[in-house]
């Protein structure tokens, strides 16, 4: 009687669990089910109605010497048995969470069902002896014939791709290739939430390192940024970014030390790829975050360049911890881009500059400080003149510290191109920003705007898409986009932008005013005037709500409400600059041509940055032939 091979079938409801082959199947048909949350659903339904601690998951999960974020590891593999069981953790019907204990499965759970599978028999000396010579040459037939086949199997192989059936030979894993990836936020693993910015810090200075490497699309921070606090599942996260993979972890900041637990994750499988951890000095933070980019790299197999390899050790240099914390805390402030959080960015710059006089990093964000002071406002209301002059004198002092900058080099492009208006020289800027870092959304969102003022309208929209994609969920970024299609006169699609921001973030005003604009130049004044005096209810203290909306009033034939906006704006200018072309465009609603000349040419003098839309920008078609 030949021997059995057992193959354990637990059932329960319209599921079964195969033990042998590793399969979760409803109703005979398999469902794709990774193999960490397999094991952790075979945990539970051999211990049917006891609890499961973590610890125990952990142990049967991952090997001792593995480093990574079990718990986040834990619940991600739960919540996929979840959802490949249509179960809901408020009201679960199969597996339960025990409070800071563990899990535990509650549905009713048949007993192991024995199957057997029917083994040949080996044959054995005394069968070869009894064999008949017809039977030996047979046997040796058959044995050349498979050894044909096998060598033909082979060699298809190894036409197919010689080095993957070499990894196999060696006993690799492959995996597939990583082009694009996502670094999730680290998890702030400190008690105090005030280290939240140090968390949000890590997550982008690792974002940076991660995007100087070519052939590699990394999703900006502003995007990413989205998903903190979150608990989609990675696969899920991973197509709403378009991306291969998925970098999660966590930071802890202790006294003078630094530690960070990564992962890497492929996003279509939820297959864990590699796990590390990292404990430096916070003086060293920045070879910590080389280390990290570069296990990366070695990972997913990304053959990195001589002078990628230079930049990533070239970065690496030592830092005051006091000035890489202030730093931390302006870039955290900077990127909220709102008035409150632009004086505090200025204030914690400038606090790194102090402590470290050579941190050439924090000089770059004190130049986009003072670049955005005309924009958004801050601490004090600057002209152009006066922001824009310290703007560049903080970037060209981050350029002569270290010149191979990314943020410098789009630093002092900014510069050229929105107050020099040197074009060539912001150009090549942006270029070399590009070249640094191709990663860098915010280069391409200014680059883009620069080529559309000097009538490259293609080569535009194509940087706008460009930064876009590689920050798709950041409300600034893509009203970028939509301020392209607009100055392109392509409003169908200006609008359909604008309201994807609007979807990313509802109370964004930047959107709501691009969108109003968008609205009136296709003829709809009544959605127009709608949109702009919603968002000048929400700003009354921002001139450009209410130049915009007096020039849609005037428009419209409401000549004494525009006017009523027209004073509003007046008022608001003597406690605060506001561009003169803020007035020119009511001025060529109004009708008033002379008067609309008259404020240009002071827009010029003051060398306004909103002059510089004036080849592109339609409302002010109506001066074009005169």
């Amino acid at each position: 009687m030949p021997p059995s091979l057992p193959s354990q079938l637990i059932r329960f409801g319209v599921y079964e669990l195969d033990l042998r082959a590793e399969e979760l199947r409803k109703n005979g048909v398999r469902l794709k089910l990774q193999k960490q949350p397999l094991l952790v659903l075979q945990a539970l339904l051999e211990n049917p109605g006891e609890v499961v601690t973590r610890e125990e998951l952990q142990k049967r999960l991952w090997p001792p010497d593995t480093f990574v974020d079990f718990e986040h590891g834990l619940q991600a593999a739960v919540g996929r048995v979840r959802e490949v069981l249509c179960d809901c953790a408020d009201n679960p019907r199969y597996v339960e969470t025990v409070a800071r204990r563990g899990y535990r499965f509650i549905g009713p759970v048949e007993p192991p069902v024995i199957q057997k599978t029917v083994v040949p028999p080996i044959p054995t000396e005394r069968d070869d002896k009894t064999r008949s010579p017809r039977r030996i040459w047979n046997s040796w037939t058959g044995t050349f014939a498979g050894f044909g086949i096998a060598a033909a199997v082979v060699a298809l192989l190894v036409a197919f791709n010689v080095w993957e059936l070499r990894d196999w030979l060696s006993g690799k894993t492959a995996h597939r290739a990583f082009r694009s990836l996502a670094v999730l936020p680290l998890e702030n693993l400190t008690s105090d939430p005030k280290q939240e910015y140090f968390a949000e810090g890590m997550t982008e200075d690792l974002i940076t390192q991660l995007s100087k490497l070519a052939d590699l699309r990394v999703i900006s921070h502003t995007s990413v940024m989205q998903y903190k606090g979150t608990h989609r599942p990675l696969p899920q996260i991973a197509r709403e970014l378009n991306v291969d993979a998925v970098v999660e972890g966590a930071v802890e900041f202790a006294g003078d030390r630094v530690r960070i637990t990564a992962q890497l994750v492929d996003g279509g499988t939820d297959q864990h790829i590699w796990a590390e951890k990292y404990d430096r000095e916070l003086s060293n933070v920045l070879l910590l975050q080389s280390e990290v980019a570069s296990d990366i790299a070695k990972q997913i197999d990304l053959k990195l360049t001589p002078q990628q390899r230079e930049r990533l050790v070239a970065g690496a240099h030592p830092v005051v911890p006091e000035a890489y914390q202030a730093y931390l805390l302006g870039r955290y402030y900077w990127n909220k881009r709102t008035a409150d959080g632009l004086a505090k960015s200025g204030q914690y710059f400038q606090d790194a500059i102090k402590k470290d006089p050579n941190y050439a990093v924090a000089y770059s964000g004190l130049s986009d400080y003072f670049a955005f002071l005309t924009l958004i406002g801050g601490p004090e209301i600057l002209p152009p003149k006066q922001a824009m002059t310290q703007a560049k004198s903080a970037a060209v002092r981050a350029l002569q510290l270290d010149n191979s900058l990314a943020e410098a080099h789009a630093s002092i492009g900014h510069v050229l191109h929105n107050y020099d208006w040197d074009f060539a020289g912001a150009e090549h800027e942006f270029k070399r920003a590009i070249e640094l870092n191709p990663n860098y959304s915010t280069v391409h969102h200014w680059y883009a705007h620069l080529l559309m003022q000097t009538g490259r309208v293609n080569e535009s929209l194509d940087e706008a898409k460009r930064a876009l994609d590689l920050d798709p969920l950041s409300p600034f970024v893509n009203n970028g986009l939509a301020r392209q299609y607009y100055l392109a006169r392509q409003y169908d699609k200006a609008i359909a932008q604008c309201q994807i921001g609007l979807q990313i973030d509802p109370t964004y005003l930047p959107a709501k005013i691009q969108l109003g604009l968008a609205y009136e130049q296709k003829g709809m004044l009544t959605e127009a005037i709608s949109e702009l005096e919603e968002t000048r209810n929400i700003a009354e203290t921002l001139p450009m709500p209410h130049a915009l909306l007096a020039h849609a009033y005037a428009t419209a034939g409401r000549k004494d409400d525009a006017q009523k906006e027209l004073a509003v704006l007046s008022a608001i200018s003597h406690h605060r600059y506001v561009p003169p072309s803020y007035f020119a465009i009511v001025s060529v609603a109004l009708g008033n041509k002379d008067q609309a000349f008259a404020y240009l040419q002071k827009s010029y003098q003051d060398r306004s940055e909103q002059l510089l839309y004036m080849g592109v920008e339609p409302l002010v078609d109506p001066l074009r032939d005169d």
